[in-house]
């Protein structure tokens, strides 16, 4: 499967949907059943959607006040794409993410890999 960048801002688009609202059916929407999202460094290993609802769900207090994602693709390779981003919570603080994503080809994240940095 080859990734074209339409559906990387697609995927990305309800990927951001699906946070803000942490809606069960829209993060069912981005995730495949059976995915994986793993994210440093904060040591999550969400196995599965219902994983990746609950932990979704539990982080919806991080969203108080409000917050913004800029992001830019950095690379396409196959059923795998990269971004860059960059996380401002006007409660949190801001955090520079690198994603790398891989679809299955339905289009939902197979496995997810992030890496966050606070910016101080």
């Amino acid at each position: 499967m080859k990734i074209s960048e339409k559906q990387v801002t697609d995927w990305v688009g309800g990927y951001l949907k699906a946070w803000k609202t942490t809606d069960p059916a829209d993060i069912a929407d981005v995730f495949a059943d059976d995915a994986e999202s793993h994210e440093w460094p904060y040591e999550t290993a969400w196995i599965g959607l219902d994983e990746i609802i609950r932990g979704w769900q539990s982080r919806a207090a991080w969203q108080e006040g409000g917050w913004s994602f800029d992001w830019k693709l950095l690379a396409v390779n196959g059923d795998t794409f990269v971004v860059k981003g960059v996380g401002a919570y006007r409660e949190l603080g801001n955090f520079d993410n690198l994603w790398v994503v891989t679809l299955n080809e339905a289009g939902k994240c197979a496995v997810l890999r992030m890496w966050n940095n606070e910016i101080k």
